[in-house]
């Protein structure tokens, strides 16, 4: 039935929350040419060049939100993943945690774990036949969906590890995924590294690869520096507030890869 301005507005702002902010990325949310805001049931990408920390920033977001999450994560290992949590968790590389399960510590990283709302699918590549096995069996499991779905990455979709007509197609049905869902769709994505001077900067848009920024709502490129680990965030595309096109406009966190986590600079 169609929907009224009216109608449509409080339909909208009651079924589409703000995300939880975490404290690491508060200068993201409040640099006052940026004011991030994503929100529930909307389709963002995340996007960066190899090597800019993109899985990790995806990985470290939604475990720190807390919220229920279905992550599908066709080139990480199950033990790469559990192994990156348990370093979030204990604030310990992943050295440090291998040396407790040598030493018998084994229950100290399980705890660690235990409170983690993310559920793995770990195929390659990422199929909808796959999508749709792993909802089925959380909603079997849970009476619900998740809140979050993360896609890492897009070229790692059946089909579109170099076609143009299969990654739109799959951006199409990404969007349409979420909006009859309502849950937060979260795609990773890559950046040439051709056309932009400095690598530790954020991509601008026009960098993403294929021009596949048309159809998500929000669009963040990632640029760090190898040397001082520092994580340049752009906001390169937003349909519902601020945005920067060239990736000139960023926030910047620190990083820390060890661990798999982020901070405030200076904290």
């Amino acid at each position: 039935m169609p929907l009224s301005a009216m109608r449509a507005f409080h339909q909208s702002s009651a079924s589409a929350p703000e995300l939880p902010r975490i404290k690491a990325f508060q200068d993201l949310y409040e640099h006052p040419d940026i004011l991030w805001r994503p929100r529930q049931g909307g389709l963002i990408m995340i996007c960066g060049i190899p090597g800019a920390q993109k899985s990790g920033f995806a990985m470290f977001w939604t475990a720190m939100m807390n919220l229920p999450t279905l992550y599908f994560a066709a080139d990480t290992s199950p033990f790469d993943a559990s192994m990156r949590l348990a370093s979030m968790g204990l604030r310990e590389s992943t050295e440090e945690i291998e040396e407790r399960l040598r030493n018998g510590e084994g229950q100290v990283v399980e705890n660690a774990l235990r409170g983690s709302k993310i559920q793995w699918s770990f195929g390659a590549p990422i199929t909808w036949n796959a999508v749709d096995e792993e909802l089925d069996a959380y909603v079997e499991l849970h009476n619900e969906y998740p809140k979050i779905v993360v896609i890492d990455n897009a070229m790692d979709w059946l089909g579109c590890e170099s076609d143009y007509q299969a990654q739109m197609a799959l951006f199409g049905d990404l969007t349409a995924f979420a909006r009859r869902t309502g849950i937060t769709t979260v795609v990773l994505h890559h950046a040439t590294d051709k056309g932009f001077n400095d690598p530790t900067m954020p991509p601008p848009r026009n960098a993403i690869k294929n021009g596949l920024a048309e159809k998500p709502e929000q669009v963040l490129t990632l640029g760090l520096d190898p040397n001082t680990l520092k994580l340049r965030v752009a906001l390169v595309k937003n349909r519902s507030g601020k945005q920067d096109p060239t990736g000139e406009t960023y926030a910047t966190l620190q990083a820390i890869p060890e661990i798999t986590s982020f901070a405030r600079l200076g904290n």
